[in-house]
């Protein structure tokens, strides 16, 4: 930096000496009288005087050759006209010397004049040559339309335009905003909308699209996928919604850029967080995350460490998810301190040396055995982990004064039918009891199957679509809510922002979904046709599992939040006593499962067990 620094101010001493020594050929159209020889010298080592500081203190020498933008062009119009101010001041104010005497002052404007042409020439010059010579390059580059003729597209083609080496050849917009046809962006013209783009790919040629509405519903990212499908083009990008680009709004680089996949085609609408309450609650904390090496627990570390916490802390038993996300926290935020644990929180004596050590502030308790098949036959197991491991946390938690407990349940502690459901109701009353006794605020949010999440429906669809099929679908019937991982994360962290303590948060989202209907598009989002090319196969419901899950029990309500995506559940009253009692008898009958069965449907009325 101080060597590219220092060129660029021995550049503009050259640039501004030639500036005010042309300005006088111009004025006088030709050879300059000897006599004006001192008001030239005087006139260079004036400008160099005020120009160059002025230059600097508006950041002038610190900036991005491939990026200057506008914003840089403000700054020269801005230093420009306040160091001619300067000087014109100085040279009234010195009239009566010899230097600033007896010549044409309008050679004071033609030398500003020539000092913003140079000066800005050169701090230009790689983005148009980059934009002239390499913007335009047809050789092995796939030729692009950049769906979205917003700001959004407008930087993609910017960070395209400036990069030599970019694979892509932007060709033209499309956009469905009338106002927008015709348009042209940076020499590119907006060709049409979103219906024309399989005509507009044969009449091109087109290879890729780049779908840049990261402020747009999915139905828009789904519609434009379709048609660039129906055109024949396999290589499809998209920007991310906005809130997963916290990091990036300043600048959308190609780095940004996914591929389209399943969790983008669900007709979800954007979630639009208050992040200023996020970042209260989270910045310079110290966060602890159990099941940290889960689907739910490793994105909640990667939401949770961009808000800036003082010690993250990563808790799980399985060593290597531990070793992975604790790795990939480190090198994405370099200034963050990581902590990896390794423990079981049904060891109590360990949860308790970790939280005397530590101190933590928050806990985000994600630490469960979720899978229903696995749990109906390992019922010692849930009840073991998911009810006493969370009491153990939780109680530990309130002993160590932490702020606030936000404990991930599921839609399927509502009315269970499966002991993994009935297990995580238990964990929302274990809560909800203890918020009643201490400062500590227990916070519970439920919400329905994460998309992608290890042993979820899509890895397992794609990888039987890899096979060639069968699809394997349990009822024609079955349907199920689903959040996309970073949306369930987010979602999470502001229930916890804005609780109060004692509330079970419900996330909307949005419609159930039909599985069947899931694994059709997944199926032709792989370039397959439904029972032509892949067969779907039904094998019937698994022990425990419903055809629709629900969000509440019929006795609750739900009460509206400042987020309009997230819900207050009115929770009925729990008998503490009768509680207690049954936690009791489930610890001394903790490996007879007939015995689990019936206190869990004593102290859960709605649990109605499928396979007992």
């Amino acid at each position: 930096m101080p060597k590219r620094i220092f060129l660029f101010l021995l550049a503009d001493i050259i640039l501004i000496s030639l500036a005010v020594f042309l300005a006088f050929v111009v004025r006088f159209e030709g050879p300059v009288p000897s006599r004006y020889f001192l008001n030239i010298f005087g006139l260079i080592v004036s400008a160099i005087i005020f120009t160059l500081p002025i230059f600097y203190f508006l950041k002038l020498y610190s900036f991005s050759w491939a990026y200057v933008s506008t914003e840089e062009l403000i700054s020269l119009v801005k230093a420009t006209t306040l160091s001619f101010l300067f000087v014109t001041a100085s040279f009234f104010i010195l009239r009566d010397h010899p230097v600033f005497s007896g010549f044409p002052r309008s050679t004071l404007f033609i030398t500003f004049f020539f000092i913003f042409v140079f000066c800005g020439g050169i701090r230009f010059a790689k983005r148009i040559y980059l934009q002239t010579f390499h913007g335009r390059e047809k050789g092995g580059r796939e030729k692009t339309l950049i769906v979205g003729a917003g700001g959004a597209g407008e930087q993609v083609l910017r960070n395209i335009l400036n990069s030599r080496y970019s694979s892509y050849l932007p060709i033209g917009f499309i956009d469905d905003s009338p106002a927008k046809e015709g348009l042209i962006i940076h020499g590119l013209k907006v060709l049409g909308r979103i219906d024309d783009i399989p005509r507009i790919t044969k009449e091109y040629n087109i290879d890729s699209l780049i779908i840049a509405f990261p402020s747009a519903g999915s139905e828009m990212i789904k519609k434009a996928e379709k048609k660039g499908i129906e055109g024949g083009i396999i290589n499809i990008k998209y920007l991310p919604p906005m809130d997963e680009l916290i990091d990036n709004t300043a600048k959308v680089g190609m780095e940004v850029l996914r591929d389209v996949d399943i969790d983008d085609l669900l007709g979800r609408e954007p979630v639009v967080l208050d992040q200023k309450s996020i970042e209260d609650f989270l910045q310079n904390k110290k966060v602890l995350i159990t099941g940290a090496a889960g689907s739910i627990g490793s994105e909640l570390c990667r939401r949770v460490a961009k808000f800036k916490p003082s010690l993250l802390l990563t808790l799980d038993q399985d060593e290597t998810g531990i070793f992975n996300i604790s790795a990939e926290l480190k090198e994405s935020f370099p200034k963050l301190e990581v902590i990896s644990l390794i423990a079981d929180i049904r060891d109590e004596e360990k949860i308790k040396q970790i939280f005397k050590k530590f101190l933590p502030h928050i806990v985000f308790h994600a630490a469960a055995y979720k899978h229903v098949p696995l749990m109906e036959e390992n019922v010692d197991e849930a009840v073991k982990n998911n009810i006493f491991g969370t009491k153990i946390v939780a109680e530990v938690a309130i002993n160590n004064k932490v702020e606030s407990f936000i404990f991930i349940s599921t839609d399927k502690a509502v009315n269970p039918t499966s002991v993994m459901g009935a297990t995580k109701r238990m964990g929302e009353m274990i809560c909800r009891i203890l918020n009643e006794k201490n400062q500590t605020k227990f916070i519970c949010v439920r919400f329905g199957n994460v998309l992608n999440s290890r042993g979820s429906a899509i890895p397992i669809f794609k990888e039987q679509i890899s096979k060639g099929g069968p699809v394997k679908i349990t009822h024609k019937d079955m349907k199920r809510y689903f959040m996309v991982t970073s949306e369930a994360c987010l979602l999470v962290t502001q229930a916890g922002a804005i609780g109060q303590g004692g509330e079970v948060f419900v996330l909307d989202m949005g419609s159930p979904i039909r599985i069947i209907d899931l694994a059709k598009e997944l199926i032709r989002h792989s370039g397959f046709e439904p029972e032509q090319d892949i067969e779907i196969k039904y094998i019937g419901p698994r022990a425990g599992e419903k055809l629709f899950e629900e969000i509440l029990t019929a006795e609750e309500g739900t009460i509206v939040t400042q987020n309009q995506k997230i819900f207050m559940v009115r929770l009925s009253n729990i008998d503490e006593d009768k509680f207690n009692i049954a936690l009791k008898k489930l610890k001394e009958s903790v490996y007879n499962k007939e015995t689990i069965i019936k206190i869990l449907k004593e102290i859960i009325p709605t649990f109605r067990p499928t396979n007992y």
